[in-house]
């Protein structure tokens, strides 16, 4: 059994903006909770998520839509040191956006597979379990 996930950005917003897989991550949501394992995602990447529901809908929108996802059990790690460093050796060896490295640190600190559908994350899966959509 999986302990947990970490969601990058990418499939939430996939999932908000009912993109193509869309429904590929809400029944990984749904699934997850149902086993009893964790969701977490990176402070960076939800500041991520706010911003890109704002410009394309409303800050509201964004608010209400972060306020779901808590209410979806998905827990907010905040970027102490440690991550911080692992995402930054991360952006400095591959070409990805540093919130994207945050995602990266986050799944390797928590031994966790990345959900993701984000190609510059191909570089480090002999480093991250990723979970492909």
């Amino acid at each position: 059994m999986i302990a947990g996930l970490v969601l990058d950005s990418w499939a939430l917003i996939a999932y908000f903006q009912n993109e193509p897989m869309a429904d590929a991550v809400e029944t990984l949501l749904t699934e997850t909770r149902e086993r009893g394992s964790a969701l977490w995602i990176s402070s960076i990447n939800l500041g991520e998520i706010w911003y890109t529901l704002a410009r394309r809908f409303s800050p509201a929108f964004a608010n209400q839509q972060l306020q779901a996802l808590e209410e979806l059990g998905i827990e907010r790690i905040d970027a102490d040191w440690p991550l911080t460093l692992q995402a930054a050796h991360y952006k400095s060896r591959h070409k990805m956006s540093y919130a994207d490295a945050f995602a990266a640190a986050l799944s390797k600190s928590r031994n966790a597979p990345l959900v993701t559908g984000e190609a510059e994350f191909r570089p480090l899966e002999k480093e991250i379990k990723i979970h492909w959509l």
